[in-house]
């Protein structure tokens, strides 16, 4: 999954799934590096190989964002890499395969410090509360009374993917699809994550809606969502290589610019002449090249900007 949120793998990928069966308490070893002049996917890799069961880049300090090229992930001036260990994670053997995969004699400035776990589902709940979408969707932890019965509600908590209705792409996408009737309609939501899309298409009355991901833990996590929406019937979710020839009147993808460019030439065949594209996870500055990339098969219709990002739609082209 290629969600708009730079985490290199989820989160704390077991201990915040509301989803299954609690896991027995565990601590974590947290390595937090300045990444300097190092690659961030080399870093990254090192921080793998050398066992580590998620990597995050962050700011590490008040400096803006940038991208120096659109196929990367974005990153600061001054840049963080935190890696996220087993507690019992041997700390010399760690530092010495980091020098060995980075080619350092010493690591550039970190620290090392132990985490106690947490009741981590309880600490997201504190800030995920029922959210409103346009004028009749809304998102609704299940610990909470959805706040209008009638409305559009999707009961969603926190777990294994990416897709709450939080972050500014994920709002931006949600708004349109409220804005739209999407009546008879069938959708694709391209790069699923939590379902949170797909399910929002079901409930504004869509006929048909395919989420599509290609992280395993983004599929079952929008299968229990959809399970708990009772979207089943309407709603197929599947890798993509096994979405079989569709036409869809819609197509959303909420991902990152660089699969957004290699993706063109699919979407237009998954798109029906006259049908509707919706792009989200862009930085304001890969406007241009994400529109050049789309221009030979959809025409552009604006879009909207929250914060640094985008959100950008268009009309499929006649075939000639």
């Amino acid at each position: 999954m290629l969600r708009a949120e730079y985490c290199v793998k989820t989160i704390l990928p077991i201990a915040l799934s509301t989803q299954y069966a609690a896991p027995e308490p565990m601590n974590w070893l947290q390595l937090e590096m300045t990444l300097g002049a190092l690659d961030p996917q080399h870093a990254e890799a090192a921080l793998c190989i050398a066992g580590a069961l998620c990597v995050t880049f962050e700011a590490a300090g008040d400096t803006p964002l940038y991208q120096p090229e659109v196929s990367l992930p974005p990153l600061w001036s001054a840049t963080r890499v935190t890696g996220l260990f087993p507690a019992d994670a041997d700390i010399h053997a760690l530092r010495r395969c980091l020098l060995a995969m980075l080619g350092l004699e010493q690591l550039p400035a970190h620290r090392i410090e132990l985490l106690e776990d947490r009741d981590w589902t309880r600490e997201w709940l504190k800030e995920f509360k029922p959210m409103r979408f346009g004028r009749r969707l809304w998102i609704c932890p299940t610990a909470y009374a959805c706040p209008d019965p009638a409305a559009a509600n999707i009961l969603l908590d926190p777990g294994l993917a990416f897709g709450t209705g939080t972050h500014a792409t994920t709002a931006l996408c949600l708004e349109w699809l409220d804005g739209i009737n999407l009546t008879g309609k069938t959708v694709i939501d391209y790069g699923c994550g939590s379902g949170i899309l797909a399910i929002a298409a079901v409930r504004l009355g869509a006929e048909r809606v395919w989420a599509v991901d290609t992280d395993p833990q983004a599929l079952t996590a929008a299968r229990e969502n959809a399970g708990r929406n009772q979207a089943g019937e309407i709603l197929a979710i599947t890798p993509p290589e096994e979405l079989n020839a569709v036409q869809a009147d819609m197509l959303l993808a909420n991902i990152l610019a660089g699969p957004l460019l290699q993706l063109a030439p699919r979407f237009a065949e998954l798109v029906r002449p006259g049908g509707t594209l919706l792009l989200s996870g862009i930085l304001t500055g890969q406007r241009d090249e994400i529109q050049a990339a789309y221009a030979p098969w959809f025409v552009s219709r604006g879009g909207a900007q929250r914060e640094e990002w985008l959100r950008m739609d268009g009309l499929r082209r006649e075939r000639h």
